[in-house]
Parts: structure tokens; C-alpha cells; sequence
């Protein structure tokens, strides 16, 4: 089965920056936060404080993935240039994703900049409470904040990202997302990991809200990631059962033609294997084989790659 991995990070350095601060990395994978926290973030063998372009287009290959979609956050660190040049080395493979701070003083010469000059036709935001924008800033509508850049991507052809965090987080607005697609309804707007749903969240009142939520954003331009379900279900062990319930719920209600698969490689590798992060969905039951073709490649090959 052709697979595209629609949720991939490469970065020439470790230098993200959050709610605890800047990162240092300590190499052998791991880094510091400026409030002392250290953490785990290269998996070994694919790098010491890097996990670069010629790495992971190796590592894809192996695994026969064909193609892969580069996005940014601020756990890693933003970096359009390395990711700007690791898309001009191979065209072929990857497509990646522009990413800057809305609130930044010239946050519309970057986006000139980043669209016209590097050439991004995606733009990712990582907004969430709990490493990203909202870790930094205060609390803020992203309905608010984000039009003005809507209204711009959707005149220019490009693929909105946002990552919204968990149910609970203040970050957590699908109203302001369905606000926003509604108000461009010629923008395609993904939504990362499926909520980054919690195995507590597939039951009772939480599931309720998930449900709501999902429903929601069951709208023609809106689409979901599939990228670190596993991940945020730890402790759970493959085949990851709360992950799955989450993923059959999304194909009742927003269908299998809004779900693309994806990763977060290259820190998901410390809890499951690459295999793993696939085969759980392919082995589940869930999808017919012609789902499972628009699951894994057609539905990002059409968002992404047309």
C-alpha cells in the first residue's frame, strides 16, 4: 500500500521554545528547557541534537513511505530556511509548511517572505496551551487571530495547519476552527492529531465531547491528522485501543475521506515503532482496503501534494 506520512518534523538543531522556555540540547537526543526540565526528543540512530533532511529521507525510504509532509512546531524550534531547503533537495518526497509567531511584529512581511520568496503552499501553526503558542502567550481566540492569515492562505492557495492542543486546554477551540472554515470556505484547514485526544477522553462525558467537537468540524474544507494517537494514549500499548476508538468515531462522523494518516517522527519513535504507527490502524478493522488507500495516501496526496 502507497503511504504518505502527512505528519513529519526535520530540523537542523534542537532550538524550540514553549512554555518552559528555550530549548538546549545536551546531545544523545536529549535537551533541556530553561526551566530544567530535560527531556528525550531524538530517538538513537537518527541523530544527536538534529534529526536531519538526508536522515529522515533515508529512514522514509527504507520504511517505503513515498511521501511525507514537513511541518513545524515550537517543541523542535521553528526553522522555515532548513525546512525550506530539505523540500528544494527533494522535491520529490517532501512539501512542507511555513510557521510563524501571528503575534510577531512583522508577522506579515514573514508571511510575504515565507509564501512568495520560499515558496511554502502550507502553513502550520502550533497554537496549543500545552507547548505552543498559548504556553507563551496568553489565551486569545484563534478565530480572532488567525482570519486575517486565513483570508490571505486562501487567496494564495495554501493548506491551513493548526494545532489546537486537547479537550480542556484553553487552546481547544473547534468553534473558532469552524469559524474559520466557514469564513473561507475555499481553504483547506487540517486540525493535527486528532484533538490529541487522551485515553481518558474515550469515555463518558469526555467522549461526549470529543463526539460534539468532531462534529462540529464535520465540514467540507476541514480535515484531521492521524499524527501521534498512539503517543498521546501512553500508557495504552499497541494496538493502542482508546486510539482506535477515537479513529472509528472521526470515520462515523466526519467520514474516511477527511483522515490522513501521519507520525510526528521523529519522538513518537521512543514509544512504538515505525511499523507500529500504522499497522494498529491497517490491522483494526476499522477501514475497507479503498479506505484504507484514502487513509494513507489519497487523501493527503489531494490536501497536500495537488
Amino acid at each position: 500500500m502507497k503511504k504518505i506520512d502527512a505528519h513529519v518534523h526535520v530540523f537542523g538543531v534542537l532550538k524550540g521554545f514553549r512554555g518552559e522556555g528555550e530549548l538546549y540540547p545536551l546531545g544523545n537526543g536529549k535537551a533541556r528547557w530553561a526551566n530544567g526540565q530535560v527531556v528525550e526528543m531524538i530517538p538513537p540512530g537518527l541523530g544527536d541534537c538534529s534529526f536531519e533532511t538526508e536522515a529522515c529521507f533515508q529512514f522514509l525510504k527504507e520504511k517505503g513511505i513515498e511521501k511525507a509532509v514537513l511541518l513545524q512546531g515550537s517543541f523542535y524550534g521553528i526553522d522555515n530556511e532548513y525546512t525550506a531547503e530539505a523540500v528544494r533537495r527533494h522535491p520529490d518526497m517532501f512539501v512542507g509548511a511555513g510557521s510563524f509567531d501571528p503575534f510577531a511584529r512583522y508577522a506579515g512581511q514573514i508571511y510575504d517572505r515565507l509564501t512568495h520568496e520560499l515558496g511554502f503552499k502550507i502553513m502550520k501553526f502550533e497554537v496549543s496551551s500545552g507547548g505552543g503558542f498559548m504556553s507563551y502567550h496568553p489565551t486569545f481566540d484563534i478565530a480572532e487571530v488567525f482570519s486575517p492569515i486565513a483570508a490571505k492562505c486562501e487567496k494564495n492557495g495554501q493548506v491551513l495547519v493548526l494545532d489546537i492542543g486537547s479537550p480542556g486546554m484553553g487552546s481547544f477551540q473547534p468553534e473558532s476552527v469552524a469559524k474559520l472554515a466557514k469564513g473561507y470556505p475555499e481553504l483547506n484547514i487540517v486540525v493535527c492529531h486528532l484533538f490529541a485526544a487522551a485515553p481518558e477522553d474515550a469515555q463518558g462525558e469526555q467522549f461526549e465531547y470529543f463526539k460534539q467537537s468532531l462534529a462540529m468540524l464535520a465540514l467540507p474544507n476541514v480535515y484531521f491528522d492521524l499524527a501521534a494517537v498512539p503517543f498521546n494514549v501512553w500508557p495504552q500499548a499497541y494496538p493502542y485501543p482508546a486510539g482506535l476508538r477515537f479513529i472509528e468515531t472521526a470515520k462515523g462522523i466526519v467520514g474516511a475521506d477527511k483522515l490522513m494518516w501521519g507520525t510526528d517522527l521523529p519522538s513518537v519513535l521512543f514509544k512504538s515503532t515505525y511499523g507500529q504507527l500504522s499497522e494498529y490502524i491497517e490491522e483494526s478493522g476499522i477501514f475497507t482496503e479503498g479506505e484504507l488507500g484514502q487513509v494513507f495516501y489519497q487523501n493527503a496526496y489531494k490536501v497536500y501534494f495537488q
